[in-house]
């Protein structure tokens, strides 16, 4: 490879959309990322290792070259994309037009990987004399249930002092982010002919009537605890299905809702169990919480990257990364890459070159920079 354009250009043509919930997707998109970036790796003296995190679906850990009794970091981008259903060009062509590279991931996240990757490359006759071990992780599964950095947190959470999470946050350091918790609640009732509704049970009465006080008092609740930089917690109503005839009354209705939590409201309790707590007229049948994220911004590796970036900006973001999990293992962590957030997941997903060659002088500079 003889630029940052051609790393990124080869990571988009390696088709890695995460294989959770599509059927039409090969699983093996993941693997063919680790094995590709192991092969870029391995030359550098990183010593390479795949391991599974479900079958056939590894994590990349390259442990940097030199002495193992140093403090380590990490710089951890994910292996895997979201879905190209849907996208309005040639999701792995990798083309350059108009001074920008296209493609699913150019954004989310291959742009910020290209870019840790040939900071890494830049400094490869530097990595065994730094103080600091800077290995590279790339996760599994991120844009699902984040399996990846869950299994990496669970058995090497305390080799690590701090952690980059790959994202497109402009070379912004995104410091805190909330949590998120994904609920299917579903109410019960008792099916009988809609000519004699009162011999029945309305289950989409009973859900609309529960929903109602999740949004007004449930929704009160989360406003209580706010954060100085994420705002306070937040409740979506995405997904409402329920019945079968209008002739029928309907037994069962359920909805899918989306919390996003800012650290003092889970603070003293998950929640998935405070949400449990209030339901009255449902229940919760399937459920997946994740955990904010709240960094200090005096951290001392803040203060570090400040020293090597002087006009490194500090902010937070309502969406969540592997870095939550990392962080919530004990792995101080932040996210960062070149890139915008407003390109993850388009129909016509890109990077701008000008901003990738840019994060790869920032990472480059990094790992220069652990050198004072």
């Amino acid at each position: 490879m003889n630029s940052v354009i051609e790393l990124l250009q080869a990571l988009i043509r390696i088709p890695s959309v995460n294989p959770d919930g599509d059927p039409d997707v090969s699983p093996e998109g993941e693997s063919a990322m680790a094995t590709f970036i192991g092969e870029f790796l391995e030359p550098l003296g990183f010593q390479i290792t795949q391991e599974e995190a479900l079958p056939g679906r590894p994590n990349l850990i390259a442990r940097a070259p030199g002495p193992e009794n140093r403090p380590r970091i990490l710089l951890g981008p994910h292996l895997d994309t979201v879905s190209i259903a849907g996208m309005s060009i040639e999701p792995f062509s990798a083309e350059i037009k108009d001074g920008k590279i296209w493609g699913r991931g150019s954004s989310d996240t291959k742009g910020p990987m290209a870019a840790m990757l040939w900071g890494l490359k830049e400094n490869a006759a530097n990595l065994a004399n730094l103080p600091v071990a800077v290995d590279f992780v790339g996760f599994m599964g991120e844009e699902s249930s984040q399996p990846g950095s869950q299994h990496f947190a669970k058995h090497h959470a305390d080799e690590y002092e701090f952690a980059i999470a790959g994202e497109p946050t402009s070379l912004e350091a995104v410091y805190c982010t909330k949590g998120c918790l994904w609920a299917t609640i579903e109410a019960r009732g008792r099916s009988t002919h809609a000519s004699q509704p009162h011999l029945g049970d309305n289950a989409i009465m009973k859900l609309t009537e529960e929903l109602n006080r999740l949004v007004n008092d449930f929704a009160g609740q989360l406003s209580n605890h706010s954060h100085q930089v994420l705002g306070s917690s937040t409740i979506n109503i995405g997904k409402i299905k329920g019945g079968t005839r209008a002739n029928i009354v309907p037994d069962k209705a359920s909805a899918e809702i989306d919390i996003r939590t800012v650290p003092s409201f889970v603070e003293n309790q998950s929640g998935i169990d405070q949400l449990r707590d209030f339901l009255t007229h449902a229940e919760i049948t399937n459920a997946m919480e994740f955990p904010p994220m709240d960094l200090k911004s005096d951290h001392p590796w803040i203060t570090r990257l400040e020293t090597i970036h002087p006009d490194l900006i500090l902010t937070g973001a309502p969406w969540f990364s592997d870095a939550s999990h990392l962080a919530n293992a004990g792995i101080p962590s932040i996210c960062l890459g070149p890139g915008s957030i407003d390109q993850a997941h388009t129909a016509d997903e890109f990077i701008k070159i000008p901003d990738l060659e840019k994060g790869a002088e920032w990472f480059s500079a990094l790992i220069a920079g652990l050198s004072d």
